[in-house]
Order: structure tokens, then C-alpha cells, then sequence
């Protein structure tokens, strides 16, 4: 068989990506902090995007063509600013004419007021104290705070005690190994112990325990009547107590149950976690990428630009393609960067415009929840929103993601309004955080004496039209953070 050369048509079909749009879909799923970031790293990166401080780029130059150049001409024209400025010359403060001195003197030396600041002069003001930063102390450093102040700890002690602070959890308690310390520092366990002990003399009361019931105990320590019964209730009955177990702790101690009554209210009491009161994450504060206001009976959707820079073409990179004598190297350079920061731009915006037809959605189909509460949240997943806006649920998807809205039902992550149905007899379906909140709400109202079972909450449930098992209600109660009803039961 010869070989030869032909030539054949073949139709076929394969998905093209371009980097323009996968840069678009990234920045469709980019949270509000991370497209700040992005935006900055751009600015940074392309000579040819500048951020427009003063006014919104004309939709002229939005739409502008990178691939004609004649295109991007247009008359610049500069505003000029003019302010009244008082001057030096010869290093000698011109004084303002027709200033009211006396005026001024009278306001500046009253103790409850400014004086008056013309136009072009500000004002050096301290930031108040609520806009001040705050350092968060954390449990080891309240601790070294202590030991700096102590007087009983010499050079040696100090230096075990700062490596001990170190093996201290957020909780408050001791996590390594004496054997570990000592060998560190060259020491005796015996030594590190006694450091330790002197540690658990510190505030707050607890700290520095290996477990539990040596937390306990060291907070009760200074308690002189029922130590002894105190101490051992901790040691020996300290699970009876958690199952509500009281026969057992009665028989043990050799006691009534009025005086185990004092004994459980006395622990209860005590802090089980010592360093809960210090350090923890800084709080991380949500800003909305959209408001929901309510104006008359219809509500209005308003996309937050604030902290979002205006980007710009730069002129000087846009004139400079007019000029002839620029080497053709230079020319492509910045071509190829026009496109960028164009092309940037542009996804921005296709970016703001599909989060405000997503969120309009949602409020059309979630307004029951806007007017009443969450127990109109109609159940929904990203079909009906993307065929509503006529998009791809994947898009949807991306949209939704770490993207928040301030209602006047609070704010939530828009991935809050897509709820999975909870079948019901009448085929309309509620949503699972709505079971979740009767849930919550029937624990809230039970006698703590007999708490609800999982059970008994699942029948009360199926009255109220709601159709679910004892396993699911058990799911989502443990979704709550609420323990089961042996848990919540209480015998005093």
C-alpha cells in the first residue's frame, strides 16, 4: 500500500478556554477582600491601569477598542483647582487678608470648641478611642506579665516558667511533659514541678492544670468547708454527675441529696476552660456586597463599590500610542497591556451586573422571608435562579460563593437562601433551616426537668405538617450545638 499525501475536511467540536475567559470566571467566584487584592496586584503589575479617584469611567471609555488605537484618542481635559493658600516667601508666613482675628482667638482659647478652619487648612485630631486599635492580650502573655512581676521565682525558675508558659493551650492547660522541660533546662522534674505548682498560683484560677479535675480542684482550693467532699466528688464522681447519675454520687459520698444539690451548684460554677477569657482570633468583620433596602413595598438592590477602586485607562500610556517615533517593541508592549487592563475592566463590570441580576432573583423568589421571617424561607436550589436569569448553575454557583447581603433581616451569605425541601402533606415543602429554627425553638420552651426526646420532637414535628425521622431531628440538633436530652436534663 503507497503512502500519500492528502487533504480532508473534519468537523468537530472541542471547549476552548481562552485566558481572557478564565479570568473572568476567577473573578466571578473572587470574594469582596480577594478581588481588592487582585485589583491591587493589577495596579501594581500594568503601567497602563491607573485608579480613578475622582469620577466613573465613561461608558465610552469602557467600551473603547484596544485594537485600533484611533480609537482611544479623545480630547483630555484638565480641571484646574484653585484655593485660597496662605504662602511663604523667604521663609515669612504671609499673613490672610480681612482674617477675623479675635473671633479666633475666642474659639481657640474656649475649652469646649475648635477654632474655625478655612477651606484649604485641616485639622490634626486625635481618632476617637472606639476607632483605635486594640491589642488582644493572650493567656501567655497575661501570664509572662505575672511572672515579671512575681517576686518568688529566681533567674532559673523564671526561665522553666517561660518554657512551661510556652506548652499552655488557648484553654489554660499544660500540654507538655515535665520530662521534656527538665531536659531542656537542665533541671531536676522535681524543679519543674515545683515551677509548675508556683505557675498554678497565678491568675486566673486553674491555669496551668493537666486535666480537668486538677482544674477543678485548683479553683476550689481555697474553699475550707466541704473541700474534702468537693475533692472527692471530682475524682471519683465527676461522670456520675455529668449523666445526672445521683444515686450513685449520694452513695458514694455518703450523702443527702439536698447537700449533693450545694455540691453540683458549687462546680457548676467553676471554669472548665480557664483561658477563655483571653486572647482568641480578632474578630473578622463582613462587608456586604450588596444591600437589600426596603423603600415603600418594593425593595431596592444596591451593589457596595465602596473600597473598590474606579479603574482607568492612563492617558499618558493612551497618547503615547500616537506618537511616531516610538520604537515598535514598545509600541506592542503596551498594546498588549492596553488589552489587559481593557479586558480587566470589563470583567468588573460583567462581574457587578451578574451579582445584581443573581441577588434580584433571590429577593424575588425569597420576598416571603424578607416580609415575615424564616419561616417563609422558600425552599430553593441554583436551577431556579439560573434559569430565572437565564444563566448556568455553575455560574450561579461562583456568583454565590463568599458573597454576602445585608437585609433588613440581617445579613447572609447569599448560598443562605439555597435550602433543600423538607417534604410536607400538603407538597409545598419547607426548608431545612426553617426546621432547624422550631427545633431550637421547641428546646427553648421544653421543662428542663423532662426534656423533649429526638423522638417526641419528631412527632411534635409531624403536627406542624412537618415529616421527618428521629435520626434527622438528632442531625440537626447536633448541627445547633445542642446536646441530646440527657444532657439537658436537670434534677435540682
Amino acid at each position: 500500500m503507497a503512502l500519500e499525501i492528502r487533504q480532508s475536511l473534519r468537523l468537530s467540536q472541542q471547549l476552548v478556554i481562552t485566558p481572557q475567559l478564565q479570568q473572568a470566571i476567577k473573578l466571578l467566584q473572587l470574594s469582596r477582600l480577594e478581588l481588592q487584592n487582585l485589583v491591587q496586584h493589577e495596579l501594581l503589575e500594568n503601567p497602563v491601569l491607573e485608579e480613578n479617584a475622582e469620577e466613573e469611567p465613561t461608558r465610552e471609555e469602557e467600551e473603547v477598542s484596544v485594537t485600533e488605537p484611533m480609537a482611544l484618542a479623545h480630547d483630555v481635559h484638565d480641571k484646574e483647582q484653585k484655593s485660597d493658600e496662605v504662602g511663604t516667601r523667604d521663609g515669612e508666613m504671609k499673613e490672610p487678608m480681612n482674617f477675623d482675628w479675635e473671633n479666633y482667638l475666642g474659639m481657640y482659647n474656649a475649652p469646649d470648641s475648635a477654632p474655625q478652619m478655612g477651606p484649604s487648612q485641616t485639622q490634626d485630631e486625635l481618632p476617637s478611642y472606639e476607632n483605635r486599635a486594640q491589642q488582644i492580650r493572650s493567656l501567655q502573655d497575661h501570664l509572662i506579665w505575672q511572672l515579671h512581676l512575681a517576686s518568688d521565682f529566681d533567674t532559673e525558675e523564671s526561665i522553666i516558667a517561660e518554657d512551661l508558659i510556652g506548652n499552655i493551650n488557648d484553654d489554660g492547660y499544660f500540654q507538655g511533659t515535665l520530662e521534656e522541660i527538665a531536659s531542656h533546662n537542665n533541671a531536676a522534674p522535681e524543679q519543674v514541678e515545683k515551677v509548675l505548682k508556683k505557675l498554678q498560683e497565678l491568675d486566673p484560677p486553674g491555669v496551668a492544670a493537666r486535666s480537668l479535675p486538677e482544674c477543678l480542684k485548683l479553683q476550689i482550693r481555697h474553699y475550707q468547708e466541704d473541700r474534702e467532699l468537693l475533692e472527692r466528688l471530682i475524682d471519683h464522681h465527676l461522670g456520675d454527675l455529668e449523666k445526672k447519675n445521683l444515686a450513685a454520687i449520694t452513695k458514694g459520698l455518703g450523702i443527702s441529696q439536698e447537700k449533693l444539690r450545694g455540691l453540683a451548684h458549687l462546680i457548676s460554677t467553676l471554669e472548665p476552660k480557664p483561658g477563655r477569657p483571653f486572647g482568641g482570633e480578632n474578630a473578622q468583620y463582613i462587608i456586604p456586597d450588596v444591600f437589600v433596602q426596603k423603600v415603600a413595598n418594593e425593595y431596592m438592590i444596591l451593589l457596595n463599590d465602596d473600597g473598590l477602586p474606579k479603574l482607568q485607562i492612563s492617558p499618558f500610556y493612551r497618547n503615547a500610542l500616537f506618537k511616531s517615533d516610538m520604537p515598535t517593541p514598545a509600541r506592542e508592549y503596551i498594546q498588549d497591556k492596553l488589552r489587559s487592563a481593557v479586558w480587566l475592566i470589563r470583567s468588573i463590570h460583567q462581574r457587578q451586573r451578574t451579582l445584581y441580576r443573581v441577588t434580584q432573583s433571590i429577593v424575588k423568589f425569597q420576598r416571603g422571608f424578607l416580609d415575615d421571617g424564616i419561616t417563609r424561607l422558600k425552599p430553593m436550589v441554583l436551577r431556579d435562579v439560573a434559569q430565572d436569569v437565564q444563566m448556568h448553575e455553575s455560574t450561579i454557583s461562583r456568583v454565590t460563593t463568599n458573597k454576602y447581603v445585608q437585609t433588613p433581616r440581617g445579613l447572609f451569605e447569599l448560598k443562605f437562601f439555597f435550602n433543600t425541601r423538607v417534604p410536607t402533606i400538603s407538597g409545598d415543602g419547607v426548608t431545612a433551616e426553617a426546621v432547624r429554627v422550631a427545633i431550637r425553638q421547641m428546646i427553648e420552651r421544653e421543662n428542663h426537668k423532662t426534656p423533649l426526646s429526638d423522638q417526641q420532637i419528631a412527632e411534635l414535628l409531624k403536627g406542624q405538617d412537618v415529616h421527618i425521622s428521629r435520626r434527622t431531628v438528632a442531625k440537626y440538633r447536633e448541627l445547633l450545638g445542642i446536646a441530646p436530652s440527657s444532657g439537658r436534663r436537670q434534677v435540682f
